[in-house]
């Protein structure tokens, strides 16, 4: 997996930091949504580039479409300096 190259601004920080506290979810896709306490993420070009640089992944395997946690990555983790810290 390949990291952002740019620098992550304050929302793709907090969308990691929820995704860290356990309070977010993906749908399984080759774009994964994201909602944050079971209301759909404002920003979800943002959460597209949080999955494919790495940085979040969902817990396990579900049908596509279907809703499972996510998780950080060890490189989510690293971007967040190595800290789950509450959103």
């Amino acid at each position: 997996m390949t990291t952002m190259n740019t620098e992550l601004n304050r929302r793709a920080m907090a969308m990691l930091r929820a995704v860290g506290a356990g309070r977010a979810e993906l749908t399984c896709s080759c774009e994964p949504d994201l909602r944050v306490d079971g209301l759909p993420c404002c920003d979800q070009a943002t959460a597209h580039q949080l999955a494919r640089a790495g940085l979040i992944r969902p817990v396990r395997v579900v049908a596509v479409g279907q809703w499972t946690r996510a998780e950080l990555t060890a490189e989510g983790l690293r971007a967040l300096g190595g800290t789950r810290a509450a959103a």
